[in-house]
């Protein structure tokens, strides 16, 4: 039985399909690319099990050091049992880092106390041998190996008290929960299992194609992950997308530093032209040959609010697409207007409107297709690889170009040292003749 926990920023509370419910005190960043259960130095957590104080912990006295394209953090490796509240009466044993020091890992504010990985064992930290916690609860129980998330996006009010949803949502464990979207659901392949790696094959800003080749857009890859915040683009693919967004936006002028990511832009309170801004569609490679799908994300999505002190009475926006080094990163800008499932067993990832997407007037997130092209798969980046027996071939020449290169360099060395030898004999010759006169 599928089983849903949600969050509104403060506690994890879980149910299942029968609508029981229990709380549990941990409060924890989802993410779908890292390890296994990482937990906050324990001497900050409040309600949340301390590793000292847990007597089934075993620390297996390996460290652990991740870091991130911005921050990092490290611990130490343990193991120890684990249990979801009103989930399967089971008990997992999973592989626990206890983090002793982080640094610009956690938001300021954010009272998270540890990091769930739920991606492969190929990424894990230190090694690939250690199982991922999502593994285990597989491997220990009767789960389906299918997990799926619901991100609410700042536009969209939790229910219950006036806490923003920029910090609530939903996970379901085991399944799919049909009143989290509407719509069909749209499924992507996994193309690699270690990050969450899919195939873009088109992107679009207000309809516009970007027109690159579409290997572009998954140079070096392109993954799915909700721990990361911003829409990822490599180098190229950003300028050219920037370039776009502001020909699009063209009726008001904004400082360079906001298309980096670097300075804010601010209206009065409730006055933010989202009209100006456009949507931004990227399209994924669908499940049958030749055949994608598009989702569309709006600008409440790619313009993130932010609380500017010195100007609180002002809507304040940070630009949240930027470059990478390292690939196309779907982050929670993609994500908070859809309900994403991770179906682990059958490799492939799904797509729908969740029911808590952020909209305006006129436009909303969407997920819709299916689209025709040929050799989609052609668009996945394949990272060069080198045959051994071609770099043998290749060290056998070097080595004999330099053979070439040392031949005339060694003859020449030793014409010289036997000139020398003839020269002192030569001298030596005369010297004793002087002597003798």
């Amino acid at each position: 039985m599928p089983y849903r926990c949600t969050t509104n920023g403060r506690l994890l509370t879980c149910a299942d399909a029968d609508g029981g419910r229990k709380s549990s005190g941990l409060r924890s960043l989802l993410r779908t690319p890292p390890h296994a259960i990482q937990q906050g130095p324990p001497w900050r957590l409040q309600g949340s099990p301390h590793r000292p104080r847990s007597r089934t912990y075993r620390d297996v006295r390996r460290g652990v050091y991740v870091p991130y394209t911005q921050g990092k953090w490290e611990g130490e490796l343990g193991t120890d049992l684990v249990t979801i509240p009103h989930g399967p009466n089971v008990t997992v044993t999973a592989n626990i880092a206890a983090i002793t020091d982080s640094d610009k890992f956690f938001i300021n504010g954010s009272n998270w106390e540890g990091i769930l990985g739920l991606a492969y064992a190929e990424i894990a930290r230190p090694d690939d041998s250690l199982e991922p916690f999502f593994d285990s609860l597989v491997k220990q129980t009767r789960v389906p190996n299918v997990f799926s998330l619901q991100l609410c996006g700042t536009g969209y009010p939790i229910k219950e008290g006036n806490t923003s949803a920029s910090v609530g949502g939903s996970m379901v464990i085991g399944g799919i929960d049909p009143s989290l979207y509407v719509g069909n659901i749209w499924y992507t392949p996994i193309r690699k299992e270690w990050y969450y790696e899919v195939i873009i094959v088109k992107i679009e800003i207000n309809e516009k194609d970007l027109k690159m080749d579409c290997k572009e857009y998954n140079y070096d890859k392109s993954i799915v992950d909700s721990g990361t915040t911003n829409l990822r683009l490599p180098k190229r693919v950003f300028d050219e997308a920037v370039k776009m967004i502001k020909a699009a936006s063209s009726t008001e002028k904004f400082p360079d530093g906001f298309w980096l990511g670097e300075q804010l832009v601010c209206w009065q309170e409730g006055t933010t032209p989202w009209n100006i801004f456009p949507v931004i569609s990227l399209y994924l490679m669908g499940e049958a040959t030749n055949e994608s799908f598009r989702i569309t994300i709006l600008p409440q999505q790619y313009l993130r609010p932010v609380e500017d002190i010195a100007t609180s009475q002002d809507d304040c926006y940070k630009f949240a697409v930027s470059q990478s080094s390292t690939g196309t990163v779907m982050g929670a800008v993609i994500m908070e207007g859809f309900y994403v499932v991770f179906d682990r067993a059958r490799k492939r990832i799904g797509f729908a409107v969740s029911t808590c997407h952020v909209h305006d007037y006129s436009r909303k997130a969407s997920v819709d297709g299916p689209f025709y092209a040929s050799d989609l798969e052609d668009c996945g980046y394949n990272t060069p690889q080198l045959d051994e027996s071609a770099l043998m071939t290749t060290a056998y020449v070097m080595a004999g170009v330099c053979a070439l290169f040392m031949l005339p360099l060694c003859l020449m060395l030793f014409q010289w040292r036997c000139f020398r030898c003839l020269r002192r004999s030569q001298d030596d010759f005369a010297d004793d003749i002087s002597l003798l006169k």
